[in-house]
């Protein structure tokens, strides 16, 4: 089993299997638009400015399990990352990603590189990079701003 059994929801309502994704690097994000944290979307659209294309992807799902600081529609998710952010990234439906209600694939990425703390997600913006097999490479704490994923995604892609 790796990412690429697994299919989401996007905001839109429609299932995109992660199997399309095959063959590229993703950093998976759980986001929050009412956050302290929500500035690091400038950070990942930067990544995917910088890698993005066919071998790099970030992929964002907002949450509001953490301080209730997601609370909107996804439509209205989008347009923030829109108008605030120029996201050009794709982010998915609203998600759980702790609980009984959490989502398959975080509850997958939890079990595959917990934190010291234990598998849940800690807070927003905890990210997980993806190699192009699929396979879980390195969890990061939402503290972990963006830019210093770059070397790590820039040796993924050099393989």
């Amino acid at each position: 089993m790796n990412v690429h059994d697994f299919i989401v929801e996007t905001a839109t309502g429609e299932h995109k299997p992660l199997a399309d994704y095959a063959g590229t690097t993703l950093l998976i994000v759980n986001t929050a638009s009412k956050c302290g944290m929500t500035p690091q979307y400038e950070g990942l659209e930067q990544l995917q400015q910088t890698f993005g294309g066919d071998q790099f992807t970030v992929l964002g799902f907002p949450c509001n399990q953490f301080g209730g600081q997601e609370p909107g529609t996804n439509e209205e998710i989008q347009e923030f990352c829109s108008v605030n952010y120029n996201v050009t990234f794709p982010v998915m439906a609203k998600i759980d990603v702790n609980g009984e209600n959490a989502d398959p694939l975080y509850l997958y990425l939890e079990d595959e590189k917990p934190a010291e703390s234990g598998p849940d997600i800690e807070w927003n913006f905890t990210k997980f990079l993806i190699d192009g097999d699929g396979n879980v490479v390195k969890r990061y704490g939402p503290r972990e701003v963006p830019s210093s994923i770059e070397p790590d995604i820039k040796a993924l892609l050099e393989n």
